[in-house]
């Protein structure tokens, strides 16, 4: 995917804002403005405003795509069945998902467990509902319905997106360089989270979400849900009352993405 990186600064409102921001925080940015443009364009909407009145972490289901009037037009949502499953959010909320899928496909193409095409198939979703820090709330959102294994790939791809692995064919991503330049430094949580990744037992189930994640933002790739639904029916524990009903730790997460609308 080709990046303008004047229209990208301009999006994060100047040489003041991102003066402020810190480098993890420019990092996020980014990958967000990507996942953006992807399904921006796999649904036809507008390009990404310049100025914005709302905070860049806040979850795209709750931002009005469009004229910016306050009207809902095309962005009202259609009402989730009584006992939502994963799908429902996929088809309702999440659509078009267009990078997870994409990285859930390269995953699958290439032969990797259904766990790890799992792991690539969720990594972002928590997105839709916020967006710093996402491996982490990511990871919380999609806890008692997966593996540990999966859930916790999913917590530290984040922090591994900035460290190459020449083992599995993982570069230091030159977006990165082209954006931030080749003095950028991660985070010190970012940091402290990979050196601890990277000496643990399941490292390569976060790294190869990372394999197939920053490598998944192509524009004219056809993607579809049906291929993943079997595995999402043999690794992902669907509660019979309903993904927000079930009375679990995140189960308020999963109500706020089923309902964004409610004021309170």
């Amino acid at each position: 995917m080709n990046i303008n990186r004047r229209a990208f600064l301009a999006t994060l409102g100047g040489a003041a804002a991102i003066e402020a921001m810190s480098s993890e925080a420019l990092a996020d940015a980014l990958e967000h403005h990507m996942v953006e443009r992807l399904d921006q364009t796999a649904g036809g909407q507008s390009s990404e405003q310049t100025k914005r009145p709302y905070r860049r972490g806040i979850g795209s289901l709750f931002v009005l795509q469009g004229s910016g009037d306050g009207v809902f037009g095309a962005d009202k949502l259609q009402p989730m069945p009584a006992a939502p499953t994963l799908l429902d959010f996929f088809k309702l909320r999440f659509a078009p998902a267009n990078h997870v899928l994409q990285s859930a496909t390269r995953a699958l193409k290439t032969g990797m467990t259904e766990e790890t095409i799992l792991a690539c198939l969720l990594h972002d979703v928590v997105l839709s509902l916020i967006k710093p820090d996402h491996g982490w709330w990511g990871a919380q959102m999609i806890e008692p319905y997966v593996s540990e294994k999966v859930s916790w790939a999913i917590r530290y791809h984040q922090a591994l997106r900035f460290y190459p692995d020449t083992s599995v064919g993982y570069e230091y991503p030159e977006m990165y360089n082209k954006i931030f330049g080749k003095d950028y430094v991660p985070a010190p949580h970012i940091k402290a989270a990979y050196a601890f990744a990277r000496n643990h037992k399941w490292y390569m189930n976060a790294r190869l979400i990372t394999v197939n994640d920053l490598y998944a933002f192509d524009p004219d790739a056809k993607v579809a849900l049906d291929p993943f639904v079997d595995i999402i029916g043999r690794h992902f524990r669907q509660p019979k009352e309903g993904l927000g009903n079930d009375n679990s730790p995140v189960a308020h997460m999963w109500r706020t993405l089923a309902t964004p609308d409610q004021p309170l």
